[in-house]
């Protein structure tokens, strides 16, 4: 039988995964998705708990961590449409040696 246990190991892997993702981050778009899978570990830990707890308020909270990262990508996917037409590249260390 799959437990509270189960669920919180999943979504602890998950936002390992992320933060790894996050602190390696080399590529704009790898660290956008770093990001979606650390709010996903998020979206799996509230709802795993509200379902233990039979409450409605941490899968309501999921709910509304979906609608912020649903509109973080389309915006977030905007800018870097933007930038690689700018400059060729998505490349973190490349932005860094930019002279304004």
């Amino acid at each position: 039988m799959i437990g509270l246990g189960h669920y919180l190991i999943l979504a602890s892997i998950l936002f390992s995964i992320g933060l790894v993702g996050v602190i390696r981050r080399k590529n704009l778009l790898m660290l956008f998705f770093a990001t979606e899978i650390m709010l996903n570990a998020a979206n799996v830990a509230f709802a795993a708990i509200s379902s233990y707890h039979h409450d409605l308020a941490g899968q309501m909270f999921a709910f509304f961590i979906v609608a912020v990262a649903a509109s973080e990508v389309a915006v977030g996917l905007g800018l870097l449409i933007l930038l690689y037409k700018k400059y060729g590249t998505l490349d973190l260390d490349e932005f860094t040696m930019m002279k304004g």
